[in-house]
C-alpha cells in the first residue's frame, strides 16, 4: 500500500508537470522507478503501460481545449511510431544491467537540457517540416529506450525552432498516446514471443504501475488548462533539478557509493 500511495503522489505530480509542459511524465516516472533498483525495460513497460491512460486523459483533455495542430498531428505521430517500436525492440535485446548506466546518463542530460532550457525564451514562428520528421523518430525511439523522452526531445526541439508553446504542448501530448500504444505493444509482443528474458520481474512492479496510473489520472484532465496558466519556467527548473538528482542517486547506488 505505501508503495501505491508512493507512486500515486509521483504519478499526479508528473502528470500536473507534463500536462504544463508538454514533457517529463515519462522521464520522472522512469527515472523513479529506476532509482528503486527497477531494470531499464522493465522501468520503461511499467511506464507505458501507465501512460496508455494518462496520454488518453491528458489527450482529450487537449482536445476539448483546442490546443492541437492537427497538420503537425499527422506529420509527428508515424515517426514516432516507428522510433518507438525500434527503441523497444532493442531494449528488451539487452541486458538491464548493461543497460542501465546508459539511460542514467541519458535522463541526467535531458534534466541538464531541461533546466538550460528555463533560461531561454524563443519568439514563436511557424516550424520547417523538415525537422519533425527526425525529432517524432528521435523522440519515440529514446522514449521507449530510457522510459520518458517524447517529451523532452519533440516538445523542446519544436519550442527551439520557434512553434507556438499551446500547440506544441497540446499536439505532443497527443500524439503521445499512439507512439505509447506502439510502445506498449511492441513491449508485449516481445513478451509473448519469449525475445524479453527479464520480463519475469514486470510483476512485482504492478502496484508501482497502478500508483503511476491513478495519480496520473487525477492530474491528466487538468493538463489543458496547466498549459494555460501555469509557469513555464519554473517548473522547467524543478523537474531539471529533480530529474538531475535522482539520476545522481542512481549513479552512486551503480558505483557502490551507496
Amino acid at each position: 500500500m505505501e508503495e501505491f500511495i508512493l507512486f500515486a503522489i509521483v504519478g499526479f505530480l508528473a502528470q500536473a508537470v507534463d500536462g504544463a509542459l508538454g514533457m517529463a511524465y515519462g522521464v520522472i516516472s522512469s527515472t523513479t522507478l529506476l532509482a528503486f533498483g527497477v531494470p531499464p525495460a522493465n522501468a520503461s513497460a511499467a511506464v507505458h503501460a501507465a501512460e496508455l491512460f494518462t496520454t488518453a486523459a491528458s489527450g482529450s483533455a487537449h482536445l476539448y481545449h483546442r490546443n492541437i495542430d492537427w497538420g503537425l498531428f499527422r506529420r509527428l505521430a508515424p515517426f514516432g511510431i516507428a522510433g518507438g517500436c525500434l527503441g523497444a525492440y532493442i531494449l528488451t535485446s539487452v541486458d538491464g544491467s548493461v543497460m542501465k548506466p546508459f539511460v542514467t546518463t541519458y535522463l541526467a542530460l535531458i534534466g541538464m537540457w531541461l533546466l538550460a532550457r528555463s533560461f531561454r525564451r524563443i519568439p514563436s514562428k511557424p516550424v520547417h517540416g523538415v525537422i519533425v520528421a527526425p525529432l517524432g523518430a528521435a523522440g519515440g525511439f529514446m522514449d521507449a529506450v530510457g522510459g520518458g523522452g517524447w517529451g523532452p526531445i519533440v516538445t523542446t526541439g519544436l519550442l527551439g525552432a520557434g512553434a507556438a508553446p499551446r500547440y506544441v504542448i497540446g499536439t505532443v501530448n497527443a500524439s503521445e498516446f499512439l507512439v505509447t500504444l506502439a510502445v506498449s505493444l511492441t513491449f508485449l509482443i516481445s513478451l509473448l514471443t519469449g525475445h524479453w528474458a527479464e520480463a519475469g520481474d514486470l510483476l512485482r512492479n504492478l502496484a508501482a504501475v497502478a500508483g503511476l496510473i491513478a495519480g496520473g489520472l487525477v492530474a491528466a484532465p487538468l493538463a489543458g488548462y496547466f498549459v494555460k496558466t501555469m509557469s513555464e519556467t519554473v517548473l522547467l527548473r524543478l523537474v531539471g533539478i529533480l530529474i538531475m538528482l535522482l539520476a545522481g542517486w542512481q549513479t552512486a547506488q551503480q558505483t557502490g557509493l551507496l
